[in-house]
């Protein structure tokens, strides 16, 4: 056995060990009862909720092919626009990278315009100037981003040569790190007090501020911060009726129980795992046009990359629905309250208009929760555990 096959055996053993380490949760082993969805919501509300959702997985689509394809445009002849740069190699990468990604803004833009016009019909919120200007603007920070990792990338490949996903990973990783523990202090948001120091202590966590965030159109919540910065953030509709004061609670647990087993922490680790392949795959796959240290090499890395990125698309869902379904069994097992769970869910299936069953592709390539019917599932699956417990 050589050296380098004995090297990928550790790798591979270790790589195994941290993804089984980060996927352990207190979730039980449990088999969901299988509801059906024509029995739990009005026929109205449920083909309103599979109507829209069929043409969002349309829009989805069309966006992703448009971007696969304008990219795959940009890596076979994009390398032309390096020839006419005076800007050196680091700078005529970064004007690639964003020249294609405004490639992809433009493609993608009628779907998105035709996005907030069906929302419209269906009384969801979404704004014209949004999807134009707004997205121009996002656009922009993706250039900031874009611009330093190429930096870094093609610094380390100047350097290092092929070798750049070593270093280059770890500094990714650190990155990710330093947003994580910052961007909760960026966000603002008003305090929020109704029984979170009864439910901190019920989740077994201290002191996580709770923030109402104004100007949204939609309920929502998420957990996020590392340490001092861990904050949960609820969107303001949430809190406001129709939702009721049980159905906060249980919401506020949900976050909460994220909080409470490292979700946060775990989906750092899943990242890093994933920066180290992904990494190499593109530094292979970039020798063809001489390696990252060479401008002609950033459109087809940059096509490799959002390649790779779909084929994983699968396994980061099923990662973040684990963490989800252990969030929501970690509410129950803190709120005892199956019914304000079940409720919940219901509601969200009107308000937001999520599929409660969506077709299977949608589940693998979209859902990064589980579906509303599973979630309703496992509280019919909890309050019969909790009957039959002595």
């Amino acid at each position: 056995m050589t050296r380098r096959v004995a090297a990928s055996i550790v790798v591979a053993a270790v790589w195994g060990f941290a993804a089984w380490w980060l996927w352990r949760s207190s979730l039980p082993a449990y088999h969901l009862p299988h509801l059906d969805e024509t029995a739990l919501f009005p026929p109205g509300a449920l083909h309103r909720a599979q109507h829209f959702g069929r043409v969002e997985r349309l829009f989805w689509v069309a966006r992703t092919i448009a971007k696969l394809v304008v990219l795959g445009l940009f890596a076979r002849y994009g390398v032309r626009f390096s020839r006419e740069s005076a800007a050196g190699p680091i700078g005529t990468g970064m004007l690639l990278g964003m020249l294609g990604f405004a490639l992809v803004w433009a493609a993608q833009l009628p779907f998105d315009v035709l996005d907030v016009w069906w929302r419209h019909r269906y009384g969801l919120s979404g704004s014209y100037v949004q999807a134009t200007i707004g997205n121009w603007f996002a656009l922009g920070a993706e250039f900031v981003f874009l611009c330093g990792a190429l930096a870094i990338v093609m610094g380390l490949a100047r350097r290092v040569g092929d070798r750049w996903w070593l270093p280059a990973a770890p500094c990714f990783v650190g990155l990710t790190l330093l947003f994580a523990f910052i961007g909760p202090w960026l966000l603002g948001g008003k305090p929020y007090h109704a029984d979170v120091r009864n439910l901190e202590r019920l989740e077994h966590v201290r002191n996580i501020p709770v923030r109402v965030l104004d100007g949204f159109d939609e309920p929502n919540a998420f957990a996020t911060g590392l340490g001092p910065s861990r904050r949960v953030f609820l969107w303001r509709p949430i809190i406001e009726p129709p939702f009721t004061p049980r159905q906060d609670r249980f919401v506020l647990a949900h976050e909460l129980g994220h909080q409470a087993h490292d979700h946060i922490w775990k989906s750092v680790g899943w990242y890093a795992l994933f920066a180290f392949p992904l990494a190499f795959l593109i530094a292979l796959a970039a020798r063809r046009r001489g390696g990252m240290r060479r401008a002609e090499a950033v459109p087809l890395a940059v096509f490799v990359l959002v390649v790779l990125q779909l084929v994983e698309l699968p396994l980061q869902n099923v990662i973040t629905r684990h963490m989800e379904a252990e969030a929501d069994w970690s509410a129950l097992r803190a709120t005892h309250d199956p019914v304000a769970g079940r409720q919940l869910f219901r509601l969200l299936a009107t308000q937001t208009l999520d599929d409660p069953s969506p077709p299977w592709w949608d589940y693998v390539f979209l859902e990064n929760h589980p579906t509303l019917l599973q979630r309703i599932e496992m509280t019919r699956y909890y309050a019969t555990s909790a009957a039959q417990s002595p």
